[in-house]
């Protein structure tokens, strides 16, 4: 009972209460239990079991597997503890961006630059802030990690009118309802040395922008501009990406049949091509003289 005490009060410094704490210890390790079965394992009020259930499912520590009836099971503690750090991060990030407000030098600042792994989160905060303020249209492009914490402000900026232009890799992390999804499809299940790379690039009412890649993966480096040229910049290179794979979508088989699978041969040097070629040769094809 000291050691259940002692890790609730672990978690409660983590940002629970205790109602949650203790319902999450409850699940953890067991088999989907009702709310009423929870009551009773952890002494928890049945008015109060399934609000803090409720909670616990919206900050994605609990997970509910039924309905009649509702059965909960505890999240994984290690993925529990890579949520929260995670979390915390953006939430650091995104005060220190707000912070910088309040400094006198910092709000004439027009240029930020990331160059670390460690910068990834005030990337993101970066991000998330420019689609926050946006107030009538947003491109974006990005591998489904990082576009997935912006799904809270692209809702919310959905909700205000704010027409969203999208470029994703992968499955997308969310939906939008004034705008497009185009999926990045040429590169689907082709793998390049080059490919492990991920990037995020947002541009905000064509006043602003941000461009972030890491080319191995983690080391993270970017740049952030207010300035409209910049955004011109960042929003024709989105744009052709979204018209390729428009393009794409409507003749695959035949762009693979002339440059290989995920469009490969369209390189602009012999090393590139050697690079591609290396991991997935692609399809020759003899063209007709014309």
């Amino acid at each position: 009972m000291r050691e259940t005490e002692a890790t609730a009060e672990r978690l409660v410094e983590l940002g629970f209460s205790q109602y949650e704490a203790r319902a999450y210890l409850g699940l953890l390790g067991g088999d989907p239990m009702t709310g009423y079965a929870l009551a009773n394992k952890t002494g928890i009020p049945q008015p109060k079991v399934y609000e803090t259930l409720r909670k616990l499912v919206a900050r994605s520590a609990v997970v509910k597997t039924g309905e009649r009836p509702a059965r909960f099971v505890a999240l994984a503690p290690e993925q529990l503890l890579s949520q929260l750090e995670s979390d915390f991060r953006l939430r650091v990030a995104d005060a220190k961006l707000q912070l910088e407000r309040f400094n006198p030098s910092a709000r004439e600042k027009q240029v930020r630059l990331f160059h670390s792994a460690s910068d990834r989160a005030l990337i993101v905060a970066q991000a998330r802030e420019l689609v926050l303020r946006a107030r009538e249209h947003v491109y974006l492009s990005g591998s489904v990690a990082e576009l997935a914490e912006l799904a809270t402000p692209v809702d919310e900026a959905q909700r205000h009118g704010v027409r969203f232009d999208v470029l994703h890799f992968g499955d997308a992390p969310f939906q939008v309802t004034c705008g497009r999804l185009v999926r990045h499809a040429s590169t689907d299940g082709v793998l390049y040395r080059h490919h492990q790379a991920r990037h995020l690039a947002v541009v905000a009412d064509g006043t602003g922008a941000l461009w972030s890649v890491a080319p191995g993966g983690a080391d993270w480096q970017g740049l952030w501009v207010s300035d409209p040229v910049f955004a011109a910049v960042v929003k024709g290179y989105i744009r052709h990406d979204i018209y390729v794979q428009q393009i794409y979508a409507d003749l695959p088989e035949q762009l693979t049949e002339l440059y290989g699978p995920g469009m490969a041969a369209l390189v602009t040097t012999p090393s590139e091509a050697a690079a591609s070629e290396e991991t997935t040769p692609r399809r020759k094809t003899t063209r007709k003289p014309a």
